[in-house]
């Protein structure tokens, strides 16, 4: 899953990103709009919402943080569209930041979109890792993914970002424990050298290896290789294949575990198998049925 950060208050940019592959666009009013720009931006944004397509990306809105003093000013405008998806909340440290957002939902939101508007929480600072679990669980109607931001985190906490990203394993880790916990996706951090494809496939596939189902973006050319390297390959798929088969004909048997080109396997794998068949979006077919 590729997420593609654009300024609210860019109306090109805007514009060009209602045609983007990528699979959720999040216009931000916080950190990318100034000041004296942000009432231009919610209007740019609640207009934007009205040209969404069936066939085109989720839209998303990156509010004010909670107790910026302007987060209301952004969901006033936004919850009047019939069209908004998705609200992300930034510098989530508490239950509390989720619960006021969906209060509001409650309250002003849209009669169209308010019973399904899902909530992606940004964890940007210590407090808020230390709150994950309950961060997670604050609303399981809308809550649908926890996504990390590198930078706020390494400001919060005076980390220099290093190339290896040492300096941010526990969090990033904790971050996709959590949401694999409780069934939500897991969005990774920015690749902010978006001229050097090299660096963001590693960052891709060290991402994808610690658990996290998509990544932020902040180019268009950073799409497509996001998408492919969170997507299984074609290889993994076809071996998720024959693990599936040969361990449910094993299972009839009253086998359980067996052997697959030298290695054994047992119900662990199984059900690694048919994760990357559910990510894979192919569905699962028990051997020997019709």
């Amino acid at each position: 899953m590729a997420l593609l950060g654009l300024p609210g208050s860019e109306e090109s940019k805007i514009k060009k990103s209602l045609t983007s592959p990528a699979d959720c666009i999040v216009y931000d009013l916080e950190d990318s709009v100034a000041p004296n720009r942000k009432g231009a931006a919610r209007e740019l944004v609640f207009d934007a919402l009205k040209l969404k397509s069936e066939t085109g990306p989720e839209l998303a809105v990156r509010i004010n943080a909670v107790g910026s003093g302007i987060e209301f000013d952004d969901l006033n405008v936004i919850l009047q569209s019939p069209h908004l998806d998705t609200i992300l909340i930034p510098k989530v440290q508490s239950a509390r930041d989720i619960d006021f957002v969906c209060r509001l939902i409650e309250l002003i939101g849209h009669e169209r979109s308010q019973p399904h508007v899902r909530i992606i929480a940004s964890i940007e600072n210590a407090l808020g890792i230390l709150s994950l679990k309950e961060i997670a669980t604050a609303s399981p109607q809308r809550v649908d993914a926890l996504l990390f931001a590198a930078e706020d985190f390494c400001a919060d906490m005076g980390l220099h970002r290093s190339p290896a990203k040492t300096e941010m394993l526990y969090a990033r880790s904790a971050v996709a424990t959590t949401a694999h916990a409780y069934g939500l996706q897991a969005i990774d951090l920015v690749c902010m050298d978006f001229r050097n494809p090299e660096v963001l496939v590693k960052e891709c596939v060290n991402g994808r290896d610690m658990g996290f189902t998509g990544k932020q973006a902040i180019h268009p050319n950073q799409i497509e290789t996001i998408q492919n390297t969170f997507m299984p390959s074609e290889d993994q798929i076809q071996r998720a294949k024959k693990i599936i088969a040969g361990y449910e004909i094993s299972e009839r048997e009253g086998k359980g575990a067996y052997g697959l080109d030298g290695l054994a396997i047992d119900l662990p794998v199984y059900k690694w198998a048919l994760k990357i068949m559910q990510r894979a979006g192919t569905p699962h077919i028990h051997a020997g049925s019709h």
